[in-house]
């Protein structure tokens, strides 16, 4: 353990966030505690992760995170290494939270070009019914942008992950490709608005106004007479716009959401409790939030 790599994390700390600075000394080994030469405080140097006071080794933890992440049931892991069930699924927790945080720091908070965004729902069953897991993708580098849980496939869940979209994209042309559900137009042209200024003087509400070079395709596909029946529709954007975009985005092909429904394949395959056929359901919303986003990040 290295003092010097870490940095005091009292808020009312001046040095707080600051790396390499000198301020920290080793306190207690056996403790693993550190102490700020600013502000006086001791704290421990698992503080702001997982292994906050919990006293299992952290490669252990980590073992079990890394077998939940792919796929492996809780039963499976309580009877390999005689934890209790409880004490798995609270790790678990600890690490959907982390990873929240880690893709809201990394992915979130910073806007980025997205170019083509493809989104979509998985229709996930549970001890207490069915729940709709909506996530999103950007095409070109494969970046997972986050997702949502909810217990009806509304427009509340879809607005959320519209609201997700919108605060990582830049004010740049963008193709957004979803499946035949209408709610994502609805929301799509809702989110992606930004407030004129009204002239000085003047009162009330600024006009929104709709981004330019926003474009949405839909890919509806049903079953007509046994057979797959694929439509392509074109929402809003101009032509040229959306194969220019898929050009520099997938290199090749048409209006399609192959990429999401690939990783929706990589999420079911990850999470035991993603399995179209499973007898290990999860219980709560917030154990389907947690894997999400355990498995997003890794």
């Amino acid at each position: 353990m290295n003092p010097q790599e870490l940095f005091c994390p009292i808020w009312k700390c001046p040095a707080r966030g600051q790396v390499g600075k000198g301020n920290i000394h080793l306190q207690s080994q056996k403790e693993q505690r550190c102490r700020c030469s600013v502000c006086h405080h001791t704290f421990s140097v698992t503080k702001g992760t997982l292994f906050y006071r919990l006293r299992t080794d952290p490669k252990t933890v980590m073992l079990v995170v890394a077998l939940l992440a792919y796929g492996c049931p809780v039963a499976a892991i309580v009877q390999a290494f005689e934890f209790d069930e409880r004490t798995v699924r609270d790790w678990w927790q600890r690490a959907g939270k982390h990873g929240q945080d880690v893709h809201e720091h990394l992915v979130e908070a910073q806007p980025r070009d997205l170019q083509q965004v493809q989104a979509d729902e998985i229709r996930v069953k549970t001890q207490k019914g069915v729940f709709w897991m909506a996530m999103a993708m950007m095409v070109s580098t494969r970046l997972w942008l986050g997702g949502g849980v909810s217990a009806k496939r509304d427009l509340n869940l879809i607005e959320a992950l519209a609201n997700k979209i919108r605060q990582i994209a830049r004010c740049r042309p963008l193709l957004l490709a979803v499946d035949g559900l209408a709610s994502y137009v609805t929301a799509f042209q809702k989110a992606f608005r930004s407030p004129m200024p009204r002239p000085v003087g003047t009162g009330g509400r600024p006009h929104l106004v709709a981004w330019p070079d926003i474009a949405i395709v839909q890919v509806v596909k049903q079953n007509v007479a046994e057979r797959l029946h694929i439509e392509r529709r074109v929402v809003q954007g101009e032509a040229n716009l959306i194969t220019r975009l898929i050009e520099s985005t997938q290199g090749h092909g048409g209006i399609n959401t192959a990429f999401i429904e690939r990783l929706n394949a990589t999420f079911r395959q990850r999470l035991s409790a993603l399995v179209r056929r499973t007898r290990t359901l999860a219980r709560r919303p917030d154990t389907l939030t947690a894997g999400m986003y355990v498995v997003g990040c890794i």
